[in-house]
């Protein structure tokens, strides 16, 4: 199965988060995500302004392992859950004091706050979008405020262990580290909830709001105590090492969820010999004018010479054609990238991607029924057609390595792509425009509109012989990205 979330990451870049979820019954599974980009004509974006390179230099990925699923009430009331397995390692290091030892409790550290981040941002996306009663609702905010408490109160116990002389310094760090990202994201999480109860559900915000600002005034309370960084209003300098030092927190704890990537070329070897092939059938038509000429007018004369200069000019353009010829070919069946993909020194899978300006008559008939234009743009087609890019990737993943890491079921990996797109917004005009409407009977006004730009684009996704499609579209100005509509 293939999973894909569609965001705005920031005011030019659009991030996919594709999740290649692997089947169990499968060694080896493959995926495909081809996505087709539709680009109006007017931003001057083509083969010839838009190279490879270009593309990649705008596109940034990370891989990493797809965090386990729990819920908050797995984790703070069930009985086989992420405590069961931090607190083993919490035991272990106690009596072995080996460097093996604080690296599993590293690792254990930084897997519950993961996990716990995901349970957090599944709950309260779930009491915020789910359509159901408000007394359901409250009932979901109490829930959650309960559970929160549970967990903080159970990781901050587990110190307790620790709190013995002969441990390595790293331990009461690890411990710490993992500890104020824990508070940080309650403290996030729930202002997230407050914002969205306000928003979508207002009278149930007015009655859970003091439940929940008590819950973010406890865990500030509790940072400012342990000498942890607390955002301040109107502290400019507190806050820039506050949104740091978060950032830094985020990357230490999910860092054993990354995967090593290794990037190179695909198909060198079979383009050299296909470039080999091209050489020698372009020194085999040179060869056999040269020797036509010389057997029939003999050696050192005139014909000849011309022969020989004729034939080498035409040697090198069909060495030429005979290049672009194979690489044509290649392109259909090789990519231009090869990623291995590792956890350890196992080789967890590989991604193949390849981009390519491809012309209408190349996209699949489903694609351009699903592109959708309006009779105007169909229209307008004819003259100044879009420009399309075909980015393809192939995904390959070994189920059986991914069902060695650890105790925790792993369901595949995620795969975060950001494409951004500042490159597109340079030809653009300027987003101000000016309008003209009736102002009463007998004068006029200018209001300022806006110009914009519609970027669409489609994603085929295949595994396993199923084939599902996504639609979206890009509002854009020359400011930046104004709005993603899924269609």
């Amino acid at each position: 199965m293939i999973d894909i979330q569609v965001k705005l990451h920031d005011k030019y870049s659009v991030e996919m988060k594709v999740g290649y979820v692997v089947d169990r019954n499968r060694k080896e599974n493959e995926f495909r995500m081809n996505t087709w980009f539709f680009v109006p004509h007017s931003l001057g974006i083509s083969a010839s302004t838009y190279s490879k390179d270009d593309f990649y230099k705008d596109v940034r990925s990370n891989v990493r392992l797809i965090t386990p699923i729990y819920s908050l009430e797995e984790i703070a009331e069930g009985e086989w859950t992420p405590f069961v397995f931090l607190e083993d390692a919490f035991l272990h290091l106690v009596e072995e004091r080996t460097k093996e030892a604080l690296e599993t409790y590293e690792y254990q550290i930084k897997m519950f706050t993961s996990i716990f981040k995901s349970a957090l941002r599944g709950k309260v996306n779930e009491a915020i979008h789910h359509e159901v009663e408000r007394s359901e609702r409250e009932l979901q905010v109490e829930h959650y405020v309960t559970c929160v408490r549970v967990i903080a109160r159970r990781y901050r116990e587990l110190k307790k262990i620790i709190n013995v002389t002969g441990l390595p310094k790293e331990a009461a760090n690890y411990f710490s580290f993992g500890d104020e990202y824990l508070s940080n994201l309650i403290e996030f999480h729930t202002f997230r909830l407050l914002d969205g109860l306000k928003e979508f559900d207002p009278k149930c915000y007015k009655l859970e709001k003091k439940r929940l600002l008590e819950l973010i005034h406890g865990e500030i309370g509790y940072k400012q105590k342990n000498g942890y960084l607390v955002a301040e209003k109107d502290s400019k300098d507190q806050n820039r090492a506050v949104i740091y030092r978060r950032g830094i927190l985020k990357k230490y704890a999910e860092s054993d969820l990354f995967l090593k990537a290794s990037k190179k070329r695909d198909g060198v070897l079979v383009e050299q010999i296909y470039y080999s092939i091209a050489a020698g059938l372009s020194m085999i038509f040179a060869t056999v004018i040269a020797f036509s000429f010389q057997k029939k007018y003999g050696n050192f004369t005139m014909p000849l010479f011309v022969a020989l200069v004729v034939s080498y000019m035409l040697k090198d353009r069909i060495k030429e054609l005979m290049r672009f010829y194979f690489a044509h070919r290649l392109g259909k069946n090789y990519f231009d990238r090869k990623i291995k993909v590792s956890m350890g020194d196992k080789v967890v899978g590989q991604i193949k991607d390849g981009v390519d300006f491809i012309s209408e008559n190349k996209v699949p008939e489903e694609i351009i029924s699903r592109r959708a234009r309006t009779d105007l743009l169909a229209a307008d087609n004819r003259n100044s057609s879009e420009r399309i890019i075909l980015y393809r990737k192939w995904v390959q993943l070994n189920a059986e390595i991914l069902d060695e890491y650890g105790q925790y079921d792993i369901a595949g990996i995620n795969e975060i792509i950001r494409f951004d797109l500042g490159s597109f917004a340079r030809k653009m005009d300027e987003p101000a425009y000016e309008l003209y409407v009736p102002e009463g009977e007998a004068d006029h006004a200018s209001i300022k509109g806006e110009k914009i730009y519609y970027v669409n684009f489609l994603i085929q996704l295949q595994h396993e012989g199923n084939v599902e499609y996504r639609r979206f579209r890009l509002m854009i100005t020359r400011d930046g990205i104004r709005e993603i509509q899924k269609l």
